[in-house]
């Protein structure tokens, strides 16, 4: 199979999965390295497609009917605390698209999550305590901001005020 087939192939796979995808499966579905699949799906977002890289793996961009606002929460707690800031997140229906801190070397940094259940929160949280992934909010104390999609802006808001109460929310007097 040629490269550009196997793109062709890649793309199809994501599309039709509901869960994400891995790179290391789809490197060992098509023999190739790991390395070669992260370099078809950045050649297939430079033609366009809306591909997400989760901690799970590859996802296409789908728009949803709970997902029809989209706002962003600044927050600030201890890194033990994220699985409950989440976890409040997820159990409001809300879909934890990304997590976005502030490097003082790199600028802004966005990692992908697109966490919408309490099992994807669990998932993500197996990773962070095998040590396969870090957590951003780790390089700025705590300071991060997360893209959430909600079903409008009263829900936003429910979403903001139950993270308030729990302490999660960034505030100007915290710092």
């Amino acid at each position: 199979m040629n490269a550009k087939s196997r793109r062709t192939e890649i793309l199809n796979r994501i599309s039709q999965q509901q869960n994400p995808l891995s790179a290391s499966a789809l490197a060992k579905d098509f023999q190739v390295s790991r390395q070669v699949i992260v370099g078809d799906v950045a050649l297939l977002r430079a033609e366009g497609h809306e591909i997400i890289a989760t901690a799970r793996g590859y996802i296409i961009a789908k728009p949803s009917e709970n997902n029809s606002f989209v706002g962003k929460v600044v927050c600030q707690h201890r890194p033990e605390e994220t699985k409950a800031e989440l976890l409040t997140m997820v159990d409001l229906q809300v879909t934890v698209i990304n997590v976005i801190v502030e490097h003082e070397t790199y600028g802004e940094i966005t990692g992908g999550l697109n966490l919408a259940k309490r099992e994807e929160v669990e998932t993500f949280f197996q990773k962070v305590k095998k040590g396969e992934i870090k957590l951003l909010s780790e390089l700025t104390a705590g300071i991060h901001t997360h893209t959430i999609g909600c079903r409008d802006k009263e829900h936003f808001q429910q979403v903001q005020q139950a993270l308030q109460e729990k302490g999660f929310l960034y505030e100007e007097n915290n710092a």
